[in-house]
């Protein structure tokens, strides 16, 4: 794994919402081809992807909040991705089918080996939840919800074969939307040029 200098900071505090800071500020860096948003919620972020023009494929256990988003001519398929059902997982998780992944407010750690291979070479991975610390806030307070200090990094030096280089990592206490403990990474699967031009606040 490469981790590039100078990007691991506390995170920002941001009020671009109901779209995260976080995939605001990177979304232009995902490469063409499809991208996941996995438990998609009400679709914030598949609708701003969409707009810009990303080929999204939305992926929820509620039923209502995909019919939503798929009234937005947005693809969406309904998985319980807790509930077991390795088969369907497999055929959603293939290995090297998304140009990117979105997660937002959500863990379920059986997911992580399949979802980071089925992430193409020169792929990314945007990921945002809450983390360890977070108890004193409220909800979530489960800590098979909350990251351990350091796991996203920890997930992508533990992806046997696989280069991961690490564009952004922020890990911290955040005001808005709500007081929270916090732990987001911007990472590309493979080496060569790091998408020349963007910038990185």
């Amino acid at each position: 794994m490469i981790i590039t200098p100078d990007v691991v900071a506390r995170p920002s505090i941001s009020p671009d919402l109901p779209v995260s800071s976080w995939i605001r500020r990177f979304a232009k860096a995902i490469p063409a081809g499809p991208v996941l948003d996995l438990a998609c919620g009400e679709g914030r972020h598949s609708f701003y992807l969409a707009a810009m023009g990303k080929t999204i494929l939305a992926v929820d256990r509620n039923a209502d909040m995909l019919a939503r988003i798929a009234a937005k001519e947005i693809a969406t398929r309904q998985i319980d991705l807790e509930a077991g059902d390795t088969a369907r997982l497999a055929e959603l998780l293939k290995p090297l089918s998304f140009a990117g992944i979105v997660v937002t407010n959500y863990l379920h750690r059986p997911l992580v080996p399949l979802m980071l291979n089925s992430i193409a070479d020169q792929g990314v991975l945007l990921y945002e939840t809450f983390a360890e610390g977070n108890q004193q806030f409220g909800r979530p307070s489960n800590p098979d919800f909350l990251l351990n200090s350091g796991e996203l990094l920890q997930w992508l030096i533990a992806d046997a074969g696989q280069t991961w280089q690490v564009l952004a990592y922020e890990e911290g206490y955040v005001e808005t939307p709500k007081p929270a403990m916090i732990q987001r990474i911007f990472a590309k699967k493979g080496t060569g040029t790091a998408f020349a031009g963007l910038q990185l606040e």
